[in-house]
């Protein structure tokens, strides 16, 4: 099929940009992703760079996967690499391996489902009925900047849904009915959310109305998928999605009651950003926060009012959680970790304010974890190499006495025996 027949869903030709009239060159693209396209090409299927990839080289951006879209069915696919697991139930995805643990994921052009097969009460649907072609696949897609093809062998980018229009004037536009499609999956609107936040594009204007009126939907998505979601944001460019998410109201319908929080208290929030900045600093330097650790972040400023000396913080703050109504499914050992590493945090902070210290907390193994997380939030960057809370702590309080001090076990005296002298 060539890029540039017309489909049945329309009679608009796409728009295809020449080598000579876009950044993207070759070089930039990941080699195994392009072994992959090109295999495919020699065997007679289409094969097209897609997605955010398309979209961050168009920018200038490194694009963080390279996933492919082709025509060619998941068992064909199968066939032809030895390197590939087909995942998925409804919508199988291709995912080749290869050394280093790296995946790219090639999927086959797909279409939207009839209305009438989209309720979770109908009959199981053949795969092979939602498979389209590639205009097809673009318009099923969320956002026009995120629609884009690059095909390699041509060296041009292909456009069917306007996405270099709204790249060129920097902005982001559902594709299709606003409403409708957010009335359909409510976690668009976040999607929409966090690309405008991340590239700095304005909202296009029927777009953001849809954004306003529907945003309270978000709370009806499935808790794992808020999960999901939120993980994506922790793990990349967080403060900027963050404050999206908060001056459009969906934080407290994702975090419950603590976003609730953070949209009402100025003060607040502005110390979430400022952690939120030391943290963009230490990852552009190389340096990155676990995912527990991260979380302990951003809870930091609002459970920080909680702590009180005469209470049991285990228990206060798993009351906390619990009254928090957190919407996004937070399984239940990383809420047990976090709530470990806060602990050790509140006790080191309060440590370096009065100059004693529980040092029976470095013997646990949430210490390291609350260590880096105390060093950003107390000097604004992760400790440096042989850097330690005890060393923070000596430079504070140089007489005192520094780590955990182990109590000598006294040695019982064996009493004899009855048969034996005294």
């Amino acid at each position: 099929m060539d890029e540039n027949s017309p489909s049945p869903c329309s009679t608009v030709e796409p728009v295809v940009l020449p080598r000579s009239g876009h950044p993207i060159s070759r070089k930039d693209i990941d080699p195994d992703a392009l072994k992959i396209m090109f295999r495919l090409h020699r065997m007679g299927f289409i094969a097209y760079l897609c997605g955010g990839a398309v979209r961050d080289l168009m920018l200038g951006r490194k694009p963080k996967d390279f996933d492919i879209a082709t025509d060619a069915r998941p068992g064909q696919i199968k066939k032809r690499f030895a390197n590939v697991f087909i995942i998925g139930r409804r919508f199988r995805l291709a995912h080749v391996h290869f050394h280093g643990g790296k995946i790219i994921e090639v999927a086959t052009f797909r279409k939207d489902a009839p209305p009438a097969i989209k309720t979770p009460s109908c009959a199981p649907v053949d795969p092979s009925s939602l498979y389209g072609t590639p205009r097809e696949d673009a318009s099923r897609r969320d956002i026009t900047i995120n629609a884009l093809y690059y095909n390699p062998v041509t060296r041009s980018v292909i456009d069917f849904v306007g996405g270099l229009e709204d790249m060129a004037c920097r902005k982001v536009r559902i594709i299709g009915d606003a409403a409708e499609r957010f009335i359909e999956d409510p976690v668009r609107i976040w999607r929409v959310l966090r690309h405008a936040a991340r590239l700095g594009f304005a909202i296009e204007e029927t777009t953001e109305q849809a954004v306003r009126v529907h945003a309270p939907l978000i709370a009806g998505a499935s808790g794992a998928r808020l999960f999901e979601e939120l993980n994506k944001d922790l793990a990349y460019e967080t403060r900027p999605v963050i404050e999206a998410l908060c001056k459009y109201g969906l934080l407290g319908y994702i975090l419950g009651r603590i976003g609730e929080t953070y949209q009402a208290d100025q003060d607040l929030f502005q110390r979430l950003g400022t952690l939120l900045d030391a943290e963009e600093r230490a990852r552009t330097a190389g340096l990155r926060l676990s995912s527990e650790e991260m979380y302990a972040l951003i809870l930091w400023p609002w459970v920080n009012p909680l702590f009180c000396d005469d209470r049991d913080m285990s228990g206060v703050l798993a009351e906390a959680f619990m009254n928090a109504r957190i919407q996004a499914t937070l399984p239940r050992a990383l809420r047990t970790d976090v709530i470990q590493i806060l602990i050790i945090i509140e006790a080191m902070i309060r440590a370096l304010r009065t100059g004693r210290m529980r040092w029976s907390f470095a013997r646990r193994a949430h210490y390291p974890a609350a260590t880096r997380v105390l060093f950003l939030i107390e000097r604004g960057c992760l400790p440096r190499e042989g850097e330690t809370f005890e060393s923070l702590f000596r430079k504070t309080f140089p007489s005192a006495s520094v780590g955990p001090k182990l109590k000598q076990r006294r040695r019982r005296r064996r009493r004899p025996r009855h048969d034996e002298p005294a």
